[in-house]
This record gives structure tokens, sequence and C-alpha cells, in this order.
């Protein structure tokens, strides 16, 4: 049950990470379309690493079961 719990902690704080980003790469854009490309790629590279990790806890967490 530790476990699980650690897991779901992870898991909160890494969706809040992914969206905040979410969050900062829109505003960036809106704000600027000139916006440094550098660093937008970087900030969605680190975006698509979050969901990726969110879609590990998620799978530890809710094992895909086989009929």
């Amino acid at each position: 049950m530790n476990d699980e719990k650690r897991i779901f902690e992870q898991l909160n704080q890494l969706t809040e990470e992914h969206e905040m980003l979410d969050r900062t790469i829109h505003d960036m854009h809106s704000s600027n379309p000139y916006v440094d490309q550098l660093s937008m790629q970087r900030l969605k590279k680190k975006k698509l690493f979050l969901k990726e990790e969110i879609a590990k806890l998620k799978a530890q967490l809710y094992p895909d079961i086989i009929a």
C-alpha cells in the first residue's frame, strides 16, 4: 500500500509539472510567435519526457490484464 501511495504522489507531481509546461509553452507561443525555437524545443522535449513517465506510473498502478 505504501508503494501505491508513493506512486500516486509522484504521478500527481509529474502531472502538475506537465500541465505547467503546457501552459508555459502556450503562453510563450501566444505572446511572441517568433519565440526562441531552441528554448521551445527543450520545453517540448521535457513535456514529452514527463508524459512518458506519467504513462509508466499509470501502467504500474493499472497493469493491462489480458483476459
